[in-house]
């Protein structure tokens, strides 16, 4: 049997453009739960408060789980210079297209097995 630990993901939005995506093992769950943990948990609580402040600090760490997404599940763009340079996932998240960085939280999580609920946490 070969496994191979990734998988290639086309994107739908920006032809030419894919994603290699880590699947998921049983060692990369648990690193993944370590890391979003604490934000998931406290991302939550501020999203059922009422005040202004607590919604945004609510999105602000929503973000910050997305990016953790990101340089927890992509290995590889392909397909996507930024300003001229091939795109890692932290140039991705920093100065790349917002769509494309969306589209590739989107396919990370599909591949964690996550379901549309969860997916907005």
């Amino acid at each position: 049997m070969t496994y191979e630990s990734s998988t290639r993901v086309e994107s739908k939005i920006s032809p030419g453009v894919a994603y290699v995506i880590a699947k998921m093992s049983f060692g990369r769950r648990m690193e993944l739960v370590r890391r979003i943990r604490e934000l998931a948990l406290r991302c939550e609580f501020l999203s059922s408060g009422r005040s202004a402040e607590e919604k945004i600090e609510a999105a602000v760490l929503s973000a910050q789980i997305d990016q953790l997404y990101v340089s927890w599940g992509l290995q590889e763009l392909i397909g996507l210079e930024v300003d001229g340079r091939a795109a890692t996932p932290e140039l991705l998240a920093s100065a790349g297209p917002e769509n494309l960085f969306r589209e590739a939280v989107s396919a990370i999580k599909a591949e964690c097995g996550l379901v549309e609920a969860e997916r907005k946490n």
